[in-house]
């Protein structure tokens, strides 16, 4: 399925620069013909957008494994409206930008191209250029810019097109924006979001599959978020606007496509709250972003096994959430972090030292963690798979844990 997710992006023209190039090039040296890409609803079902896709796609089915219907009611049937991830993080962006006039949003090819992922389509026609601002391939520039922004009273969003492209305004980040108001002496906030796609996608190289968590976790100021689902997408979004703290929201490349039926009425998340997906009595099992779907996927055959596994998707990468987490561990006494984060450094090894300095008492086997190699994302496809952790190993873990 995420190959399904990673064409639809592609193929749909949500990618910019280098990326519309390449789709060039493979739509002219495309022998079959092209239709309607599809989507993976939260409930798993399949179904067909506008778009172009070849006939000829593999679909993988467990790349992405879908989220459980445990309430056996339709979707349809539900209150709300369905949207996608990306139209969910573009909703509550437009509606932060029509209550607050301060709110506007800049990066590359934000504007009239809607984003490369569409998260700011239409934007541009509603609250013109000066709010949906194009900016010149410079991220230490614009980076610096809406961080000057915000200490006049703007509350700019700052996108990434790629998060790896943010490195290059690694200095701003991490001198001005995290630091400023402490330096100042708390004269300046700094009410600034920045977000963009990260993580492994199909393909996309190592260059364009980076995981910054690890890089930005370190700094001081900084709040880090990470949305899994439509839901939590919008609900993140508004909620790192109205912070008076800059906010990095992490999303990733393969849940753009990924659709939910969200509530009509406004609604807003905690920036420091963890959910808890699945309760279970046998194994904590922590997670975030892409790496839920892995673990929800490898939840259904540890239940078919006779273990009953507790899912939290931690959503705030800093801080942690740990009083939800301490009272899953008192509870299980036992404890497994998924990532795709790497594992030096990672956020799982950050977070396994918090737990074992605050819950040492109540583990009754070691803090397991699954993370990515440490190694550059390869090219080639079964190469990737192979750096990036899958639901066979974390069965294979918790049947260690709870042995």
């Amino acid at each position: 399925m995420a190959a399904v997710l990673q064409a639809a992006a592609l193929l749909m023209g949500f990618q910019s620069g280098i990326e519309r190039f390449r789709l060039r090039s493979v739509l002219r040296s495309s022998p079959v013909p092209l239709e309607r890409a599809l989507v993976v609803r939260a409930d798993g079902r399949l179904s067909a957008i506008s778009g172009v896709m070849p006939r000829s796609v593999r679909l993988i089915p467990n790349a992405v494994a879908a989220k459980a219907d445990t309430t056996g009611t339709s979707a349809a049937s539900k209150p709300g409206h369905e949207l996608l991830l990306f139209e969910a993080l573009r909703e509550g962006l437009d509606e932060e930008m029509e209550r607050d006039p301060r709110v506007c949003v800049m990066g590359e090819d934000v504007g009239h191209y809607g984003g490369s992922y569409k998260v700011t389509r239409g934007l541009a026609s509603k609250y013109g250029d000066l709010r949906i601002l194009d900016t010149p391939i410079a991220e230490n520039s614009f980076t610096g810019m809406g961080i000057g922004a915000a200490m006049t009273g703007l509350r700019p969003v700052i996108e990434g097109m790629n998060m790896g492209f943010l490195l290059l305004a690694f200095n701003q980040i991490s001198n001005n924006c995290g630091m400023l108001h402490y330096t100042s002496g708390g004269q300046f906030t700094i009410p600034v979001v920045i977000r963009g796609p990260g993580g492994v996608g199909r393909q996309l190289g190592a260059e364009h599959s980076q995981r910054l968590e690890s890089y930005f976790q370190s700094i001081p100021g900084l709040q880090m978020v990470a949305c899994s689902t439509p839901y939590n997408a919008k609900g993140l979004m508004k909620a790192a606007i109205r912070s008076e703290n800059p906010v990095v929201l992490f999303e990733h490349v393969l849940l753009y496509n990924l659709k939910e039926r969200i509530p009509d009425e406004e609604y807003m998340l905690c920036l420091e709250e963890a959910e808890m997906v699945r309760p279970g009595e046998h194994v904590t099992i922590l997670t975030y972003s892409r790496m839920r779907y892995h673990v929800m996927q490898a939840a259904k055959t540890l239940i078919n096994k006779g273990y009953d596994p507790e899912v939290i998707d931690i959503r705030s990468l800093k801080p942690f959430d740990l009083h939800t987490i301490g009272n899953s561990v008192k509870k299980t006494h036992r404890v497994l972090i998924v990532e795709e984060c790497m594992r030096t450094g990672g956020i799982g090894a950050s977070l396994r030292s918090a737990i074992i300095d605050n819950f040492w008492d109540y583990l009754d086997a070691p803090v397991m963690c699954l993370s990515s190699q440490d190694v550059p994302t390869p090219y080639a496809g079964t190469l990737e798979e192979w750096t990036v952790v899958q639901p066979v190993q974390i069965v294979a873990a918790v049947e260690q844990l709870c042995r």
